[in-house]
């Protein structure tokens, strides 16, 4: 890495990119502590362009740190529903609790007691407390590493954990002890350096500084101080050990119908998408006969099997490798909702929590009042078409 002067030299040319050709985003245009907190969460593993719709219609659902931590769990999910990795908003809602409980629904302005919280790490404590409150702390992620090791030549594994808290350890005792000329800092208008120096690194990796493809050396602030390019050596930085291969599961997805209404159940409340309605689904690549078998066995009457097409779905440290069928069956909705004597009443949704059994639910609605992850999207998208198709009939 480069020592403090190295790194203070790159800091005027940086800004001055910045304050030049910033994007313009919704969470920038209003960036109080819950809103950087919110869009930064949400751009963990997703672009930009596709967080813009969820993050606006978060909003609008849950304005506030109250409103979060209040929040149904179904609504929550439906909420985050396409956004993937949804531990990611169980914590928040969590954080929520503990700010409401412990900050009176504010939060902290504290990058200590912003780590305390469920969920958020040294990234988003930095970007909250630098961007929200100008506290001078680095928020660290993947755009910066690779920016600072192509900028100084480093060829340390930026995987290692050591190596990130060098990299913070270094960028705060520059930050505390930076000086910005007062132009650049009226050029900078409302915005504090420490959030718009944070920004600025983010910016320059997710716009020139790419993370696939050649950099866009011309256009980058540090051409001239940049050692990786004078190497003619950008592409072999960073340097990353390879991920652990993901564990390949095969799959065999049931789009069960009767007509009128389509099968879901809620997986455990533990694991992969926990807690969240899925359409029914096995192990293993099954044929129509195995299919027909397992339907049967739930007190299903097939009437019809149609194979649907194959789909792949890539999560963290797994990839589903699917296949699917629809099976259209009798009077399945009816029989499967009507609860018996002892039922006390309880819907269909309040059965299936945490028992794992199918509830049938309108097929119009499935996809629109349920959290249904995307790994099914292949399988759940042909729930209305199928649908739309049998009513033209």
């Amino acid at each position: 890495m480069s020592d403090n002067e190295i790194l203070k030299q790159c800091v005027e040319p940086l800004l001055a990119f910045y304050d030049r050709g910033r994007r313009i985003l919704p969470w920038r245009e209003e960036p109080t502590p819950y809103h950087v907190w919110v869009s930064e969460i949400m751009l963990q593993q997703t672009r930009v362009e596709a967080v813009k719709p969820y993050y606006e219609r978060f909003l609008k659902a849950l304005p506030d740190v109250a409103a979060l931590a209040a929040c149904p769990e179904d609504q929550l999910m439906k909420l985050w529903e396409g956004l993937g990795y949804y531990n990611r908003v169980r914590n928040m809602q969590k954080a929520a609790v503990t700010v409401t409980e412990e900050y009176g629904g504010v939060l902290p302005a504290d990058y200590g007691k912003l780590l305390e919280l469920k969920g958020i790490g040294s990234y988003t404590a930095g970007a909250i407390a630098s961007i929200a409150y100008g506290i001078p702390v680095p928020a660290v992620d993947g755009n910066v590493l690779r920016i600072l090791t192509r900028v100084a030549a480093d060829d340390t594994d930026i995987m290692k954990q050591s190596f990130r808290s060098a990299v913070e350890a270094q960028l705060g005792s520059m930050m505390r002890d930076l000086t910005v000329p007062e132009e650049l800092r009226r050029a900078l208008r409302d915005e504090n350096v420490p959030g718009a120096l944070n920004q600025a690194m983010m910016e320059l990796g997710a716009t020139v500084c790419v993370p696939n493809g050649a950099p866009l050396c011309e256009e980058c602030p540090w051409s001239k101080m940049c050692l990786a390019r004078a190497q003619g050596r950008m592409m072999d930085f960073p340097v990353k050990s390879k991920a652990k291969a993901r564990r390949i599961e095969e799959r065999t997805v049931l789009v069960i119908r009767d007509g009128e209404k389509v099968a879901i159940r809620k997986r455990p409340k533990k694991g992969l998408l926990a807690g969240l309605y899925e359409l029914p689904n096995l192990s293993g690549a099954l044929s129509a006969e195995e299919v027909l078998s397992y339907v049967k066995e739930q007190q299903f009457a097939p009437l019809r099997i149609e194979k649907l097409a194959d789909a792949k779905h890539i999560f963290s440290h797994i990839e589903w490798r699917m296949s699917g069928y629809a099976i259209l069956v009798e009077e399945a909705g009816f029989a499967a909702e009507k609860e018996p004597e002892s039922g006390n009443g309880r819907t269909p949704e309040e059965k299936a929590d945490g028992e794992g059994g199918l509830i049938f639910v309108d097929a119009w609605d499935a996809r629109e009042r349920y959290a249904i992850p995307s790994a099914f999207s292949a399988y759940a998208g042909y729930l209305k078409k199928e649908f739309d198709e049998e009513e033209k009939r």
